[in-house]
């Protein structure tokens, strides 16, 4: 072994192991600062040296940007659901019934409830090369890549005295730092908001762009072991095993030998559950002993060994004081609840979402009511009802949707199919010019070193009505606004002028064009290289696009049909913009593939999955999911989806073969 191969070895070990001390132990050893110069250290050495390539790298962790078409795998066990109870008394039963169909001692072990999406996980040879989602519980997705970018999941594991095969299964979360996080970056793009982190969670793992999953923090909790070879003949022995090889498994786990102990387990874990980092809705029990599951056996929905207790969810009674109304950058009106402060689930409830005109229409609400708040496994309080028996003759008025926008007076119009109220004054509402404002200079899209303070003083004084008007902004004008000097003037002029490098995809993201966030923005970049092409395509052809529906086309057309907005972007435009793609990826487009279909299916040694989805797009084919008449090839690699080739054999698909798609492509 050579000296950079060897270096290359050590760091890998040495941030695996700083991976396993914080993700799975949550005490790291090392600063973020030095972890991250490591990596970068380790990213270098592997860039210069791709001989050395490991799929199994801490660098491969990050994800690409490439997005990948999910394919269904079976599962060799069945995914199968608990049986749910929120009461007692039916843990009780449960209890009796163990006790006589088994007509021996047993033991159960206890453990938190994890609430967020469950995944299966298969190792070989201490490995992971697959990971499964439930599916329908015979069939699942293969989200193996996107796994591959939690932390907390071991993709080489530690030790020794694992099973050449095994399968783990668990649950991934987004812990509620993460969700909060989330939560706050979509409420100002206004995204919708994520009610809770199972929602979120499963979200993520179906994104078909890892890069993203990477960066929304996963987390996971593995519970259940399966196998031919496994280590012990005990659950709890299993998961102890698991522990040792790098697993991240529940510190809470208990091994309960009475009814009594089952139940002092869910008295203690109803309270403390509110300190865990990540969301639980109730406990699950599980026959200790693998020989006595196997004896009680399944029902066709659900083991008879095992059983889900779920906690009740926190509610409050609280007075509805008012309801204000807030518009957002894209003119949708949304109303919220004000209520009197009350305690609920560890934090102090002011305010409440009412969502839309529906939600309080169905509620039927009247200033000062008592009305029930919850959160559950919501972190977003809602009102879920009203205490009817409460109320007076003496209630205030009856809480009816607006009609005008509460900023600009203009009549509100609901878009026919969409639960929301929105302005359509958007050239005038000031909430709307700052929300757009706001939108474009944000790190994600222009990165402009301003905050929603600035803008604001900016509308006040104004000198910006639109966001091209940034881009006339002058010295003289900043000092004059109150807490101006020198020096922050030129830092915002100098960001000013170094958003004109931010490319193309970014700039089309932070126009705001609505319904496009940042990932279609890029898909609609790729398709068209430049703000002219995008500006004269049909509905039709931008439909044709992954992931474009047709509300998202219709918006696109409807933005370009407005001459101020093509205006706007004249005047962009002429300060220097970037409106249309860098050379270099222009230059590495053709029309090889133009008006070809394919799919791709099976898995690959020249290149990835992800790499060859790449050439399609780069090379002006579509790719696709699923077989059907308009599918042009089958780009199979090894394993091919037997459902797949057979459809395609029904239909007189082509089948290539890596070499012949890599030939097509140099012809």
């Amino acid at each position: 072994m050579n000296e950079i191969e060897s270096k290359i070895k050590l760091l890998r070990e040495e941030l695996e192991q700083h991976n396993y001390n914080y993700y799975v132990h949550s005490m790291p050893t090392i600063s973020d600062r030095l972890y991250d110069e490591k990596m970068k250290e380790l990213q270098g050495l592997e860039a210069d040296h791709p001989e050395f390539f490991d799929p199994y790298s801490p660098t491969q962790r990050v994800g690409s940007d490439l997005s990948k078409e999910f394919e269904q795998v079976d599962h060799q066990y069945p995914m199968l659901s608990l049986g749910n109870t929120y009461s007692e008394s039916e843990i009780a039963d449960f209890y009796e019934r163990t006790t006589r169909l088994l007509n021996e001692p047993f033991e159960l072990v206890a453990e938190l409830k994890y609430d967020g999406t469950s995944i299966s996980l298969i190792y070989e040879d201490g490995r992971l090369v697959r990971a499964i989602t439930r599916g329908d519980g015979i069939r699942g997705d293969d989200v193996t890549a996107n796994v591959k970018t939690i932390r907390s999941i071991p993709l080489k594991l530690r030790g020794q005295g694992y099973p050449k095969k095994f399968e783990i299964r668990g649950e991934i979360l987004l812990p509620w730092v993460e969700f909060e996080r989330l939560n706050k970056e979509r409420e100002i793009q206004e995204e919708p908001l994520f009610a809770n982190p199972r929602n979120a969670a499963s979200g993520t793992l179906k994104l078909q762009n890892p890069e993203i999953v990477a960066s929304r923090h996963l987390d996971a909790y593995l519970y259940y072991m399966l196998g031919e070879e496994l280590p012990s003949e005990e659950h709890y022995g299993n998961l102890e095993f698991a522990r040792s090889w790098g697993f991240k498994v529940s510190d809470a786990i208990r091994k309960c030998s009475t009814l009594q102990d089952v139940f002092d387990y869910i008295t203690y874990w109803d309270i403390e559950r509110k300190n865990q980092p990540v969301a639980t809705d109730g406990i699950v029990l599980k026959v200790n002993s693998l020989r006595q599951q196997r004896f009680l056996g399944l029902t066709s929905k659900s083991p008879r060994w095992a059983i889900a207790y779920k906690f009740q969810a926190e509610k409050a009674v609280t007075r509805l004081n008012s309801v204000s109304y807030q518009v957002g950058r894209t003119g949708v009106v949304t109303p919220v609840a004000n209520l009197e402060p009350v305690l609920l689930a560890g934090t102090t409830v002011k305010r409440a979402s009412l969502h839309n005109a529906d939600i309080i229409s169905e509620l039927d609400l009247y200033i000062g009511d008592d009305v029930f708040v919850e959160k559950g496994g919501e972190i977003i309080p809602k009102i879920v009802g009203v205490d009817m028996d409460a109320r007076t003759i003496l209630m205030g008025e009856k809480v009816v949707f607006i009609q005008k926008c509460p900023q600009c007076g203009t009549a509100l119009v609901r878009s026919e199919g969409e639960a929301g109220f929105y302005c359509p004054n958007e050239w005038g509402c000031a909430p709307q010019i700052k929300g757009k404002v706001e939108h474009f200079v944000t790190r994600r899209a222009m990165n402009i070193n301003m905050g929603p303070e600035t803008v604001d003083d900016l509308y006040e004084a104004g000198y910006v009505r639109n966001v091209a008007d940034l881009y006339t902004l002058r010295t003289d004008d900043l000092l004059r606004l109150e807490r101006w000097a020198e020096k922050s003037a030129q830092n915002l002029l100098d960001s000013l002028e170094a958003s004109k490098q931010v490319p193309f995809e970014r700039v089309l993201f932070g126009l705001g064009i609505r319904f496009v966030g940042e990932t279609v923005a890029k898909k609609l970049a790729y398709a068209y290289p430049s703000i002219e092409q995008l500006e004269k395509a049909t509905l039709e052809s931008l439909t044709e696009i992954n992931d474009v529906g047709g509300r998202i086309a219709q918006s696109v057309i409807n933005y370009f049909a407005d001459d101020r907005n093509v205006e706007l972007i004249a005047r962009l435009k002429s300060y220097g913009l970037q409106m249309s793609l860098r050379e270099e990826l222009l230059s590495m487009r053709s029309d090889k593939l133009k008006d070809l279909t394919i799919v791709i299916s099976g898995t690959f040694s020249l290149h990835s999955r992800d790499e060859y989805k790449s050439m399609i797009e780069q090379h002006g084919g579509k790719n696709s999911g699923s077989v059907s008449g308009k599918t042009d090839y089958i780009l199979a690699g090894d394993n091919i989806g037997p459902a797949k080739l057979a459809k395609a054999e029904k239909l007189g698909v082509k089948i290539l073969k890596e070499e012949d798609f890599l030939k097509l492509l140099d012809e």
